[in-house]
């Protein structure tokens, strides 16, 4: 199993230099406490536990997996233990309000945090990353009785949380969820249904687990208007806030699962259960994007995590297995033969691992960025700023999960690919990063509903192409400085003037086209979210490779240059190999729809 090492250094370049988050946390009326010193001690000590308690338990968690009897779970070994240290360091509260025991710092840290576990340990990271945006619903939508009752448990992480959405008979659409809501005399609900796919729903780690249920009032309207949104505990809490009676909700049975196996995914019945409403009758599914925004911007740091990790153990491989002769001449002359890194097909391999990494968590600090000024309005009461950030936020939300998932799983791949045969095998830890990937791609919205929500919803409905044209302004004004310099620094602002150029004249194609072909939007929309993050992550590399120039002209050590240089070098073959797979994308979405909706249904397979 590969051993897993925080990638600290890159982790600073963006915080401090690329980024600038100093400046940004002393904007925030939140950022006060996230001094560089308190930053620093925060990823060191995340760094610590990632890597010393989580990382050891990643390859035997898989291979020994959950157990399930008698509607009980009991967590791979080491796990509980693991989870005692992950609560006793306060790692659940760093972004939530002091109010409620957190330690009030701007939402960024908690992604600096999750990336690192993520990184270490995914399966581990399912257990509290839930209770995240169950956390996030209750302070948006919760009465001041259910944050009061649940919070401090939660938010300590004492308790954990999980979201209730899919049924057996809907996943995507939930106007066809059945799960029933009565109301009782004290003004709770009984609950009544089946959810399934419910990541952490029963577990022996927490004293107590709060699950955020959509269900149907009794004569509420049909389809997605009719849901309303549920606090149901598995244990009902008593006056002092302790676990008191067991609530009627079971576990029915856990999934046997491709990948993730140290975390399970539960069954849930509920059988007129005891619940709380949250927030307005028929309005759940309003509530509930809180809960599925913070889980999508979640699972998009999932596929930089397992392009991390895969990226450290194929370089590893890499540098220490000999096959062959390089094919400009020996490279190892005392050895039999030269390190696999010295072949240029591997070299291609690490360097797309490197690229989606490094820019895909580019992305996500930026976006954290936006988050952290959102949720900071959210606290001074300061409504447009927060709905300018919401909605800025909802533009990077789609790319993020779909474009970086889709990345991260072929990084994965390419990590196993460079083990060759070995990578085929559990015990060197790489196929089991494979099985862990794939799932990214689906949960929280599969990567056609992340492409349909942007161009469909973002895009067309919601903008009208405006989101595009303010993110290619931000393009446009960075690499206008540059566009006469010399070397790859002016090569890669042209293309990025190109670029942005060509996704407004993109959008607006599409946009004059979907109104005579009602299939045109989903029959480009997936193609149209790669071109995105395509061009989206050339910009955030165009950015790293700026600031890389700008350090090395300032006579750094020779530590400090080898990074810079490796910076430029990486932000050069990303436009140079990568960003060129825009160009399909970009074709496919302009293709017409008729060539795959011409078939008649029955002609697809002849038995």
């Amino acid at each position: 199993m590969p051993n897993y090492k925080a990638p600290l250094r890159d982790m600073r370049f963006l915080i401090n230099e690329v980024l600038d988050y100093p400046a940004h946390y002393a904007r925030l009326s939140s950022g006060g406490e996230a001094t560089p010193d308190m930053v620093e001690a925060i990823l060191a000590g995340a760094a610590t536990l990632c890597e010393e308690v989580l990382a050891p338990l990643s390859l035997s968690g898989d291979r020994e997996g959950c157990h399930f009897k008698d509607g009980e779970v009991t967590t791979p070994a080491g796990f509980r233990e693991a989870y005692r240290k992950f609560v006793e360091g306060g790692w659940q509260g760093l972004s939530f309000p002091t109010k409620y025991g957190g330690h009030g710092l701007p939402t960024s840290m908690s992604v600096f945090k999750t990336e690192m576990m993520g990184a270490a340990n995914w399966s581990f990271n399912m257990y509290p990353g839930l209770s995240l945006g169950c956390i996030n619903t209750l302070l948006k939508y919760g009465t001041e009785a259910q944050k009061s009752l649940y919070l401090p448990a939660l938010v300590s992480g004492e308790w954990t949380g999980t979201m209730c959405l899919t049924e057996a008979q809907c996943g995507t659409d939930l106007g066809q969820v059945t799960t029933r809501a009565e109301s009782r005399p004290d003004g709770s609900y009984a609950i009544t249904g089946t959810k399934m796919f419910i990541s952490a729903g029963e577990h022996d780690l927490a004293a107590n687990i709060v699950h955020i249920v959509l269900a149907r009032l009794s004569g509420a309207p049909a389809g997605t208007r009719g849901l309303s949104l549920f606090v149901v505990p598995k244990f009902l809490p008593n006056e002092g806030g302790s676990p008191g009676q067991r609530n009627a909700v079971n576990c029915g049975a856990i999934e046997h699962k491709m990948g993730i196996r140290a975390s399970p995914t539960a069954v849930l019945n509920f059988d007129a259960a005891v619940g709380q409403l949250i927030f307005e009758p028929n309005k759940g599914l309003e509530a509930m994007f809180t809960f599925m925004n913070t889980a999508r911007l979640g699972i998009a740091l999932q596929g930089i995590a397992h392009a991390e990790a895969s990226f450290q153990g194929a370089l590893a491989y890499a540098r220490e297995r000999r096959s062959m002769r390089a094919l400009s001449g020996k490279k190892d002359p005392d050895s039999v033969a030269d390190a696999l890194i010295w072949h240029a097909d591997v070299r291609r391999m690490l360097l797309t691992q490197k690229a989606i990494a490094e820019g895909g968590r580019a992305m996500i600090y930026a976006a954290a960025q936006t988050a952290d000024i959102m949720f900071n309005a959210v606290l001074e009461e300061d409504r447009a700023t927060q709905a300018e950030y919401d909605n800025l936020l909802g533009f990077y939300t789609p790319i993020l999960k779909g474009f970086l998932t889709e990345l991260g799983l072929e990084a994965a791949n390419l990590g196993m690919q460079v083990f060759g045969g070995h990578g085929y095998i559990h015990e060197h830890g790489m196929e089991q990063m494979v099985r862990d990937a794939r799932i990214a791609t689906l949960y929280e919205g599969t990567t056609g509903i992340q492409a349909l929500d942007l161009l469909g919803r973002k895009v067309l409905i919601g903008t009208r192409g405006k989101c595009v044209r303010d993110f290619t302004r931000l393009m446009l004004r960075f690499a206008r400085p540059h566009l006469f310099a010399g070397g790859c620094m002016g090569a890669m602002a042209r293309s990025t003037v190109k670029r942005a150029i060509e996704w407004n004249l993109l959008t607006l194609r599409i946009m004059s086209r979907a109104g005579k072909d009602r299939d045109l939007v989903g029959s480009a929309s997936v193609d149209y979210l790669m071109y995105s993050g395509y061009v989206m992550m050339a910009y955030f590399w165009a950015l790293q490779a700026d600031k890389a120039y700008k350090y090395l002209s300032s006579g750094q050590g020779a530590e400090s240059a080898a990074f810079y240089r490796a910076k430029i070098q990486t932000a050069e073959f990303y436009f140079d190999r990568l960003l060129p797979r825009a160009d399909g994308h970009r074709q496919g979405a302009l293709a017409p729809a008729r060539s795959l909706m011409q078939m008649d249904n029955a002609s697809f397979a002849f038995p």
